[in-house]
């Protein structure tokens, strides 16, 4: 996936404008960095289009311990958005970074975080404003 379509897909599952959708894509991925250990989210960063990965290259290997809460919270403040449009921004960048990414990276992603972190995860596929069968 490219840079374009990469924030493209957040614009468009979160309803903001491209220039928006890029700052929360930043903010999001720093947080996840802050998440996950260092040598995940190099091996992240790896598989990103240039621009994205930058917010994932970081000299710490230890990952702090937070959950969705406050990794929203994080979100809010980084990107100057409010709680509400970081929730969002947070479920789109998740959701298009499981597209962007393969499978396997994505799993081990996940993996080091909370289950918390799945309730924003939507299936592949999805299109905005769509719920997944309950």
């Amino acid at each position: 996936m490219v840079y374009e379509d990469f924030v493209e897909a957040v614009a468009r599952r979160t309803g903001v404008s491209a220039d928006q959708a890029e700052t929360i894509a930043r903010a999001t991925l720093e947080t996840l960095a802050d998440r996950i250990s260092g040598g995940e989210a190099s091996d992240l960063a790896d598989q990103l289009p240039e621009g994205l990965d930058d917010p994932l290259r970081k000299t710490r290997e230890h990952p702090e311990s937070f959950g969705l809460g406050e990794f929203v919270q994080r979100v809010t403040a980084r990107a100057g958005v409010d709680g509400v449009l970081a929730s969002a921004g947070v479920r789109a960048v998740l959701t298009t970074l499981r597209e962007a990414v393969p499978a396997e990276e994505f799993q081990d992603m996940v993996a080091q975080l909370s289950k918390d972190f799945w309730r924003v995860v939507e299936p592949v596929g999805l299109r905005p404003g769509e719920r997944r069968a309950r």
